[in-house]
């Protein structure tokens, strides 16, 4: 089968190489579609150090069973991998916080990912898409919509409530938009670029361009703030983030377009407003299950700037590269 095979840090290459093998436990799926996220370039610049080689890249996708050794699962089931492989056992993955598992190995990693024609997953790290969610929605679900749900849901989010979304165009903003709204929330959007702000218009309640944006916000919120920022772009946008919020606002940090940056924070700042900050990575199989509740719906359109076949990877990492994409990048083997 092809795949994208990483050999060392930053040098990848499309190979054919033999077919995964099966432990009990274990299920093959065949690979429908998979999604590029900035993860995969952060992993491929070196800022991953557990990354293992040769290793199989990609941590989003959509399958199809193909062979199962876990009566869970039978062929022909449509599936989703988590980011991460949990080992069901420990005692985060018993209380339902598979995420957290201190076993866990991370697809795309230190064990082979989904940018292939077929993929190994433990039946432990999958879950079943329900039949009205279109595989170009349910490939980043976990990764991205789940992800943004389970931020949404530690924060409490209450009906009726303002929550502003930075990187309002990228892959993960633009569904956050979405989710946020069909959760009950007013969303406003935040994006550099006019010609976006003008696509993005259709699914947030507001957008702006401006660099100080919190002036914008308060002006909406008459003066008291956002009840939630989700952060999705990280040191650019976060001190702007923080000014938005009202008193006793949480902000959800997603975003970390700059891995080099450190920022200065002010404790006095975040006591004074009794601010929350929430940290927010992967998703728990419990929160993927519910996300598809909502998407079942129909409120959330998949935003995709542009497929490509799995021998046009090269391609589609440049393109992944380029601001003036809206939405995200598939992988189509």
């Amino acid at each position: 089968m092809k795949a994208v095979v990483v050999y060392d840090k930053g040098k990848y290459e499309i190979r054919d190489i033999p077919m995964p093998r099966l432990n009990d436990g274990d299920v093959l799926i065949k690979i429908n579609y998979a999604a590029l996220c900035y993860r995969d370039l952060l992993q491929l610049a070196g800022y991953y150090p557990r990354m293992k080689y040769p290793v199989i890249l990609g941590h989003e996708a959509v399958g199809v069973v193909v062979e199962s050794r876990d009566p869970r699962f039978k062929p022909g089931d449509r599936v989703v991998p988590l980011l991460h492989e949990p080992d069901g056992a420990c005692e985060f993955c018993m209380r339902g916080l598979d995420s957290y598992c201190i076993n866990a190995l991370s697809y795309g990693e230190n064990i082979d990912g989904f940018f292939a024609e077929y993929a190994r997953v433990s039946a432990n790290a999958l879950v079943k898409v329900p039949s009205g969610v279109p595989d170009e929605l349910a490939a980043f679900t976990p990764c991205v919509i789940a992800m943004v749900y389970k931020g949404l849901k530690r924060a409490g989010l209450m009906h009726g409530e303002t929550v502003v979304v930075t990187g309002a165009s990228g892959g993960v903003g633009i569904h956050a938009i979405q989710l946020a709204r069909a959760l009950g929330a007013r969303v406003i959007a935040i994006t550099r670029s006019p010609d976006k702000a003008k696509f993005i218009k259709q699914f947030a309640d507001e957008t702006t361009t401006e660099q100080r944006f919190s002036k914008v916000v308060k002006d909406l919120t008459n003066n008291v703030g956002a009840d939630i920022v989700i952060e999705a772009v990280g040191t650019p946008t976060l001190e702007e983030s923080l000014r938005s919020l009202r008193n006793g606002g949480r902000i959800i940090i997603i975003g970390n377009v700059n891995p080099d940056e450190s920022y200065s924070l002010r404790l006095g700042y975040l006591i004074m407003k009794d601010i929350a900050i929430i940290g927010n990575v992967r998703s728990h199989k419990s929160d993927v299950a519910e996300t598809f509740k909502v998407l079942s719906r129909g409120l959330i359109k998949p935003i995709i700037a542009s497929t490509y076949s799995l021998d046009k990877f090269n391609d589609a990492l440049e393109f992944m590269r380029n601001n003036s994409r809206i939405g995200k990048v598939l992988i189509k083997p």
